[in-house]
């Protein structure tokens, strides 16, 4: 190399790891990546070369070149020949670090190594990205000379699928498990039991998919409720997804909830439960007070149970849940009180704590580790237990204290059933927005915990329960690209990791989606347009300055004003808009190789736009309460309205409603099933008011939620009217301006009424 040559490389190896991060878009970020001089393109039937004798390798070379091809990249061929253009080596067992690698991109062509199957994989999903930064074509990629030695910081990479609250089809879940290989996650845990769903088929105990997996949907109180819902896997679907994960590198957990969230099994086998009596497979959302039984005849029926579940997922973990065991049947019971005098416990958190380590012998004693949500905690742990921290991180840091392993998995920020933005085109879920950054920015060693229990974390989970998630579209939206910030923040090192440098490489992956078919959340990039003025201001002055933005201020937002599609070529936005009443201007943010990052969103100064709220534009009244966006038909497989609802308190506030216009106000309602199984406390806690009409009413008034009332709209009979109506009623006001507070009466103990729009009508 010349001396200049060697200057430039010097530079290049130099910069800052974001900048050679954006250069090399990879995802997660690797531990170390040097940039060189030079390229080196790959073309269609170029060859991948193993060893003959290494059918992992084998295997991650074919699915590297199946990969590179769906995602718009040369199609690449395996082979054994002197001229491949790319090497996966099995090196010495024990040379590099436990899922690492070393990959290498020179004139020669593109080698990489690693001395594990798990390193072999990882290299190979490298090589995928490498391969398909976002400018290749079927016909060939230019890749940079680079070097790259990688190695993952945590060993738990994991993701939850909650199958039991609505259950997805197991091509779905294979879905998933693609896309977690794809960025080096490793652990798939599947939620296949609770109060609402059985999910696996147990031989021994067939009423458990024949009861246990279905349930009657919850009532609103109209003609078309209760229609069956539910649905299982076999254990063959169930072993063939395990090798299908296996041969991607992820481990599939399986975790059956005790001794809590045992509705649907006691449903099935009353005799698995604490009274012996049969409930229904519950319909309703919640935490529901059926436990197991600490007696014999349940003790036979856990362990027949888990004898099956052992049999068919290999996992060295196995999840016993552990969480949200209401202790009531326990309390009451003779036969739990007399077992609890008999083995000398003080109370109900002892005997939970008898419980789990009862498991937790059985599995030890099959080789197998029990991990359990932070409530095992509650009364001392088994000695091999593992906690899943998900109250926060103080149960990491208790049981890590102890000398136990911990996954970091708290809430809200690694539940992605919390939406990703406030947008008025979020699907369902829980109103706590944790966006893109929010997740980035995590870190699973808590800030509490002692640097010498540091080693005991194992890494983190990100969850997504399913009580408000029920389509394979509302999966995919939920859980990507929220999974790469998780990628990251589990495998890379803290000082690899970088906000700005992530959203760069964030750009080709979003296109990789799209190819694969994959429904990414657009929430980060989308554009939000905030007019300078109320509306009431904005109908007198007939214009407005309108700012153009998106949650991660990434991207070049490109807008019109003629209706037409926004594109590259369109016009770049540099500052705020003027608009004249009647504009519309269509916006979308596009990357630096000019894709689009986000689907386009518009902006209408119209005196209809400016006079309409929908619910995501109303403020739910402050108070206590469980904040949610709900649908409309809980348990259907089709899209359908969301409603941003207060369960306490169904009240809402249309802050600054411009009324000197309105003559009447239209409300568009809902009818939701009041599905929720609320403790003690909670129901109190419910507001309900006087209802003037016999099925219910929408009361609204002027000036708050205190001020006169200006409009009443009663509710029709819901055997007589479908479960999206509109109600219209005169409003009584000459005010120019002010908050609206509306409010849905219904019947006591009757359905739910969430506001889907609330519109003001001129005169």
């Amino acid at each position: 190399m010349t001396r200049k040559l060697m200057i430039f490389a010097a530079a290049v190896a130099a910069l800052p790891a974001a900048a050679q991060q954006r250069s090399v878009p990879l995802i997660p970020a690797p531990a170390m990546l040097e940039t060189q001089r030079g390229t080196l393109r790959i073309s269609a039937g170029d060859t991948i070369a193993v060893a003959s004798d290494d059918p992992v390798a084998t295997a991650a070379g074919t699915r590297l070149a199946e990969l590179v091809a769906k995602m718009g990249g040369p199609r690449l061929v395996m082979g054994d020949g002197n001229r491949a253009a790319i090497r996966l080596v099995r090196i010495a067992k024990g040379s590099m670090p436990e899922e690492g690698y070393r990959l290498s991109v020179t004139r020669a062509g593109v080698r990489a190594e690693a001395a594990d199957d798990a390193g072999l994989r990882n290299a190979a999903a490298t090589l995928a990205q490498l391969l398909t930064p976002g400018d290749q074509d079927l016909k060939g990629v230019t890749v940079p000379h680079l070097r790259i030695e990688d190695r993952p910081r945590f060993r738990w990479r994991g993701v939850m699928l909650d199958v039991a609250r609505h259950f997805t089809t197991i091509e779905q879940v294979r879905k998933v498990v693609d896309t977690m290989a794809q960025h080096k996650l490793n652990m798939l845990q599947l939620h296949l039991t609770d109060d609402q769903g059985w999910r696996m088929e147990i031989k021994r105990f067939p009423e458990l998919t024949r009861i246990g997996a279905w349930r009657k949907g919850p009532s609103t109180g109209g003609p078309d409720d209760g229609k069956r819902y539910g649905g299982f896997f076999t254990q063959d679907e169930l072993r063939d997804l395990v090798a299908y994960a296996r041969e991607r590198g992820v481990t599939i957990v399986p975790e059956i909830d005790m001794p809590g969230h045992a509705q649907a099994a006691v449903a099935s086998y009353p005799e698995a439960g604490v009274f012996k009596d049969r409930p229904v497979v519950s319909p309703e959302w919640g935490i529901n007070p059926y436990l197991f039984g600490t007696d014999d005849q349940a003790w036979t029926f856990i362990t027949g149970v888990l004898d099956e579940v052992l049999e068919v997922f290999p996992s060295t973990y196995i999840h016993v849940g552990g969480d949200e065991a209401l202790k009531h049947q326990w309390q009451t019971s003779p036969v739990a009180q007399a077992q609890m005098k008999k083995l000398g416990l003080k109370n109900e958190e002892e005997l939970q704590s008898w419980f789990v380590d009862r498991l937790g012998r059985y599995l030890a004693d099959r080789g197998r580790r029990l991990i359990g949500w932070d409530e095992i905690l509650e009364g001392g742990l088994p000695a091999s237990a593992t906690v899943m921290s998900w109250r926060g991180e103080e149960g990491a840091v208790a049981a890590a204290g102890l000398g136990h392993d911990v996954v970091l998995s708290p809430g809200p920020v690694m539940y992605l059933d919390n939406l990703q933005s406030a947008r008025g085109d979020e699907p369902h879920g829980r109103l706590a927005v944790q966006s893109l950054e929010t997740v980035y920015r995590y870190d699973p060693i808590p800030a509490k915990l002692s640097p010498d229990r540091a080693h005991h974390v194992l890494g983190a989970q990100a969850n997504l329960w399913a009580e408000y998630i029920k389509t394979p579209a509302q999966i995919d939206h939920a859980l990507f690209p929220r999974l790469d910030a998780l990628a990251e923040l589990t495998w890379s090192s803290k000082e690899a990791r970088n906000w700005n440098a992530f959203l760069s490489r964030l750009e080709p992956q979003m296109a990789r989606y799209s190819r694969q078919g994959v429904g990414a959340a657009d929430s980060a990039f989308a554009v939000d347009f905030t007019p300078d003025r109320p509306a009431a201001d904005l109908l007198d002055r007939r214009r407005a300055t309108v700012t153009l933005a998106n949650q991660a201020k990434h991207g070049t937002i490109r807008f019109t004003r003629d209706g037409s599609e926004p594109t590259v070529r369109s016009s770049t936005y540099r500052g705020p808009l003027a608009l004249a009443m009647g504009d519309r201007v269509r916006a979308r943010p596009f990357g630096k190789d000019g894709a689009p990052l986000a689907a386009t969103r518009e902006f209408a100064l119209t005196a209809d736009a400016l006079m309409t709220r929908d619910s995501a534009g109303l403020d739910i009244c402050p108070g206590a309460g469980i904040r949610l966006r709900v649908a409309l038909h809980p348990d259907t497989n089709a899209d359908a309205p969301a409603y941003n609802v207060n369960l306490f308190d169904t009240c809402w506030l249309y802050h600054k409603a411009p009324l000197a216009q309105a003559a009447k106000v239209e409300v568009a309602l809902g009818r939701l099933a009041r599905h929720y199984a609320l403790r003690q406390p909670q129901r109190e806690a419910v507001i309900w008011r006087y209802n003037p009409t016999r099925y219910g009413s929408v009361v609204i008034r002027s000036g708050g939620c205190e001020g006169a009332v200006v409009a009443t709209l009663p509710i029709p009979d819901p055997e007589a009217s479908p479960n999206r109506f509109v109600l219209t009623a005169p409003l009584g006001t000459d005010e120019r301006e002010a908050d609206l507070c509306l409010v849905t009466i219904p019947s006591e103990g009757g359905p739910i009424y969430g506001i889907e729009r609330v519109r003001l009508i001129p005169q």
